[in-house]
Order: structure tokens, then C-alpha cells, then sequence
């Protein structure tokens, strides 16, 4: 599958997933915040919520599972011992590769995924506090972060939190060798004098056209980070490119990324949180126009929707949690309730708890409609209109992430602007 993203709403053609495992449970409450956790998750219900998820997708598109793609990867042994002494090298356990290496492909992947508990065969293993050689990976399933397609590349995520980088690793790996893919990865870990302080995380970086990037600035993605996406762009060479930079709250941690308060619906809707992007505050939109290989302009604008108003985006915005309750839009947005993914323009996925969102997805002409009304051929995507296709999910949202989170699309069609 060629690698091809040229919009957030084109119709989707295929997308990767990653379905929570133990990686998930295996944390407490005590450890829950240094694995980027508000609260610790059932797995059982989790799973049966990211099901539902899962099996609407595969109604509608190819999926690919990052276990089964790590695999195939960890079976070419050109691959697999390069993969795991940098995974080693990089978190510092050097005395695992060996053991490692030597396990089967299927077994060495749940490793490198759900972590490896340390051995108690010494004093010092035996007091410590630490349970993990090589901890989990407990964010994983949220596989919009660790690397994002950007027209016909890929680029490869630097993580602002160091307990996520083996996510870039593996995504890079993937690229680079799994059999399905055809597609040029970029990292900016490959420079020859990388910024220490540049990361660059999925969540912010939104493809609204072709020639339009869209990019949170906040906790998780730097200025530095926006500077080297500049640079790629400037590098290109090939036609005009616009890049909006909004500024975000570090906190609350619901603001963690730009999808968490703007996603796409439609070629003429938009989801915002309200309180951020309609409302006067401190946080700037910065536009910066790339021409003939340089940055001819960079410049504040009133706010993101202006923004993309001037240069042809023309969006009518709806509201996460409706109109005028800010209670009711802060817990809404709390729990990922502007986090939207499309599966086609107009056609997009959010979380049936979310109810006021909906309400307001309604009162702008998306007709909502249970998953599992899809997932069962009761009603056919094919045959919709703009539509608001809801997920069950009290578990999931605790993690801190909706539909976008948790897909990572590879290839779109085009869209008839």
C-alpha cells in the first residue's frame, strides 16, 4: 500500500490500529502518572470497547494491527537485530538483548510491546521498586502519536515523554521493513545536529488539504519540532504550503494535543472547544506561508477559524458540548469529545457518551447513528449523509483519547474541494 494522506476527511483506504493489551493493567495507581495515566483501566472492558471500534474499520477500510506488523518485521533477522539493540541502547538494558534475540518472533513482539519484568536474582533487582527490565508500553494503542503520514511520507514522531519513544522505534521499523507498506520515513533523530528540545507528536499535526498543515503548539509538540516540519516543507520545493500554528494550554492535561479542542468533519465543518478557539485568549494562531523553497510570511492571526477562512477553508465551526454550558463543554472535552475521526467527508467517529456534542453534531445536519448499526449492516456507509457514528466507551476515555487517538490512517482518497 502506497503511503498517502492529503487531507483529514477523504474517504479512508486503510489505517493502522493497536488493540490494548496487558500493557494496559500492567500499572498502579502509584506509577499510573509517570505512564501518562489520570486512572488505571480495566483491560476487559477496554478491549470490548476498542472491539467495537476495530470491527466498524474493517467494515469500511483495510486495517492493520502494529502486533502483526511488528512480527513480520522481528521474522527477517536483517531487521530484527538492529531493532532490538536500539530498543536496548535506547532504554539502557543492554543485558536483555541477548535473551531477547533469542526468542521467536510472536514472543519477542509481546515483549517489546508489554515489557519484560525484571528478574529477582540479585539484592539490588530484588529491592528495587521498578517490576519492569523493559517497562510496557502503555499508551501504544493511541497509534496516532508515534508516527503520522504527511502526503507521501511518513514521519516518524519524537516523543516530548521518554516512556512513549520505543513507540517511534517500532513505527520507524514498521515503515522501513513490514511488507505491506511502500512509503519514505523521516526522522528528525537522523539530522546530523538534531534540536534535543524538537518534538513532534501525531496528535498535533493535522492534514486539513493538501497544501494546508494545521499543528498544535503545546506540552507535547515544540516550536522547535513545527521548525523542522518547516524545514521538510521549504526542502520540497513544489508549490505553495500553508502552516497554522496554534498555540495550546499546557494544562489541563485534556489539552494534550490539537485534536483534544479542532478536528475535521466535513469540507465545510469543524469540531472546536469553544472556550480555546472561538473566545478571545493568550493563546496565538500563527500562519506561516512557505513559497519557492522559503518562508515569505509569518504572521498572527485573530484565531484558527479566521485563519483557514482566508486561505479557501471556509468551516462552520460546531461545538464540543454545545453552545453555551462551559461545565458541560469542559467534561465534555475532558473526555475526548472534540477528538473526531473521519472515515469520509462528513462521515466521522466520536464517543456516544459525549451526548451534548452530539446534540450539536444533530443540530448541524449529522445524523447520529450507533456503531454497531453499521458494524451489523443494518444501516450502509455507502448510502449516508453527513453522519456522527458513535463508539460505546467508558473505559476508553479514561485512557485520555478518542477515535482520532487511536487510529493512525495510511492512505485516503482525494477530495473534490
Amino acid at each position: 500500500m502506497k503511503i498517502e494522506i492529503k487531507s483529514e476527511i477523504g474517504e479512508l483506504e486503510g489505517v493502522i490500529l493497536h488493540t490494548p493489551g496487558p500493557e494496559v493493567e500492567n500499572m498502579t495507581p502509584q506509577n499510573a502518572e509517570r505512564a501518562l495515566y489520570s486512572d488505571i483501566l480495566n483491560l476487559s472492558v477496554a478491549q470490548k470497547e476498542y472491539a467495537q471500534l476495530e470491527d466498524l474499520l474493517n467494515t469500511v477500510t483495510l486495517t492493520y494491527q502494529v502486533r502483526d506488523l511488528l512480527e513480520s518485521v522481528l521474522a527477517e533477522p536483517a531487521a530484527k537485530t538492529p531493532l532490538v539493540l536500539h530498543i536496548c541502547e535506547a532504554e539502557g538494558c543492554l543485558d536483555l538483548c541477548d535473551d531477547l534475540l533469542a526468542l521467536p518472533e510472536k514472543t519477542l513482539a509481546q515483549r517489546l510491546i508489554e515489557g519484560v519484568v525484571q528478574p529477582l536474582d540479585n539484592l539490588t533487582r530484588f529491592l528495587s521498586k521498578e517490576r519492569f527490565s523493559l517497562p510496557p508500553l502503555h499508551n501504544f494503542f493511541f497509534t496516532r502519536d508515534a508516527a503520522m503520514a504527511i502526503m507521501d511520507e511518513i514521519l516518524i514522531g519524537r516523543m516530548a515523554k521518554p516512556v512513549r519513544s520505543r513507540e517511534s522505534i517500532i513505527m520507524e521499523a514498521i515503515f522501513n521493513h513490514a511488507p505491506p507498506f511502500s512509503a519514505d520515513t523521516v526522522n528528525l533523530l537522523a539530522q546530523k545536529h538534531p534540536d534535543p528540545a524538537a518534538t513532534v507528536e501525531g496528535g498535533d499535526v493535522l492534514v486539513a488539504r493538501d497544501d494546508i498543515l494545521v499543528i498544535g503548539n503545546g506540552s507535547r509538540t515544540s516550536t522547535q519540532g513545527i521548525d523542522f516540519i518547516i524545514d521538510r516543507l521549504k526542502a520540497q520545493k513544489d508549490r505553495e504550503r500553508h502552516i497554522l500554528v496554534q498555540e495550546l494550554p499546557h494544562r489541563p492535561e485534556s489539552f494534550i494535543h490539537l485534536d483534544m479542542v479542532f478536528t475535521l468533519l466535513d469540507r465545510s465543518h469543524c469540531m472546536v472547544f469553544k472556550p480555546l478557539l472561538l473566545r478571545p485568549s493568550k493563546y496565538q494562531t500563527i500562519h506561516i506561508l512557505i513559497e519557492n523553497g522559503r518562508v515569505t510570511s509569518i504572521r498572527e492571526e485573530k484565531g484558527l477559524i479566521d485563519a483557514l477562512q482566508c486561505i479557501g477553508m471556509d468551516l462552520t465551526p460546531v461545538c464540543c458540548g454545545g453552545e453555551e454550558d462551559l461545565w458541560v463543554q469542559e467534561r465534555e472535552q475532558w473526555h475526548s469529545g472534540a477528538n473526531f475521526f473521519a472515515l469520509a467527508p462528513g462521515k466521522v467517529v466520536g464517543y456516544a457518551r459525549n451526548v451534548h456534542t452530539m446534540e450539536e453534531m444533530n443540530k448541524n445536519g449529522f445524523e447520529i447513528i450507533p456503531a454497531d448499526d453499521i458494524i451489523t449492516g443494518r444501516r450502509q456507509l455507502a448510502g449516508l449523509g453527513r453522519c456522527a457514528i458513535t463508539l460505546d466507551g467508558s473505559e476508553l476515555p479514561r485512557g485520555g483519547g478518542g477515535a482520532r487517538c487511536m487510529t493512525m490512517p495510511i492512505r485516503r482518497k482525494p477530495v473534490a474541494w
